[in-house]
């Protein structure tokens, strides 16, 4: 009986480490991280298949939207983004839904990012309309790639502490998404110096909005498995057929929309807190005023008791 337990235990103790060793003659090393399971931290070999080779699908299109646009092809660049950003949404979910989340396979997701939703978007930018510019546009696109890398940087320090609810400034990937919808959809007229001027202003500060402190929705409640409203199922599929009638158009107002909220959800809560600031010091004013008139009214009071006073002693 003890020897039975004893075999189990080590085959399942097997079951976490690689069926195939790499021979020792091999220049690569293999992947060593320390995990925890059942409380206790223990080390394991190699990395996950599955949600790493979406991570990887969201590299390659990063890759082939530079390639696109070097070749001048800004259609297939904005494609490839969204396509990237489609690949980046299912790495994560396949590795909660099959339990292979990895320190590995966060930080390959971060480099993936950076490349598909960073760089790249900055350098189909320039590639469209920003290098008539010169050092001006080559600047903002700069700026785009920078400030996606604060703001990645940023949310990997800050996951475990922020509100689930809300991004902290505007994500990469709805960024990207902007960026490539606009060229895609300038890339059907005629570029004009103007053109290039509003497409480096709008670099510039959607760059800056995604390093702002600004709240965007995350919509990670609907990764739940619970039921919605059937409306939202309806405005689903009238999204859909609208992203297909016009691509360009729909999807850049889509990412407009949602990268114009963040600003606007701000300001509503200044407004908010601005009517709650003047009420609270109406309410003050008011009670201050009472207040005043009550010590009035005691002392006119007081007045008459002694004047009544006064007379019955005369």
């Amino acid at each position: 009986m003890t020897e039975n337990n004893s075999d189990s235990k080590n085959e399942t103790e097997n079951s976490h480490e690689l069926e195939l060793e790499l021979p020792d003659n091999l220049p690569v090393d293999e992947h060593i991280e320390e995990v925890s399971e059942n409380g206790k931290t223990v080390r394991r070999k190699g990395v996950y298949l599955l949600p790493n080779l979406f991570t990887t699908g969201a590299l390659f299109g990063g890759f082939f939207a530079i390639i696109s646009a070097m070749n001048g092809e800004f259609a297939n660049a904005a494609l490839a983004i969204y396509a990237a950003q489609v690949l980046d949404g299912f790495d994560g979910r396949v590795a909660r839904m099959t339990n292979t989340t990895s320190a590995f396979g966060t930080e390959y997701d971060s480099l993936s990012d950076m490349i598909s939703f960073g760089l790249a978007p900055a350098i189909v930018l320039f590639s469209w309309g920003l290098e008539p510019l010169g050092k001006f546009g080559w600047g903002a696109g700069f700026l785009f790639v920078v400030c996606a890398a604060i703001r990645l940087a940023r949310f990997n320090t800050q996951v475990g502490s922020s509100d689930k609810r809300f991004f902290t400034g505007l994500p990469s990937p709805p960024a990207a998404t902007l960026m490539a919808s606009g060229v895609w959809l300038g890339s059907e007229y005629e570029l004009t110096l103007l053109i290039s001027v509003f497409a480096a202003v709008v670099t510039a500060g959607v760059g800056l909005l995604m390093v702002s402190n600004l709240r965007y929705l995350s919509f990670k409640g609907l990764d739940d498995n619970r039921r919605v409203p059937f409306v939202a199922l309806l405005v689903t599929v009238i999204v859909f057929i609208l992203v297909l009638v016009d691509p360009p158009k729909v999807l850049f107002l889509l990412a407009f929309v949602y990268a114009l909220s963040g600003p606007v959800m701000w300001g509503w809560s200044h407004v908010k807190n601005w009517k709650a600031l003047m009420a609270n010091t109406s309410n003050n004013a008011s009670d201050e005023q009472d207040v005043s008139d009550n010590k009035a009214d005691e002392v006119l009071e007081q007045a008459r008791d002694a004047d009544r006073n006064q007379k019955k002693a005369d």
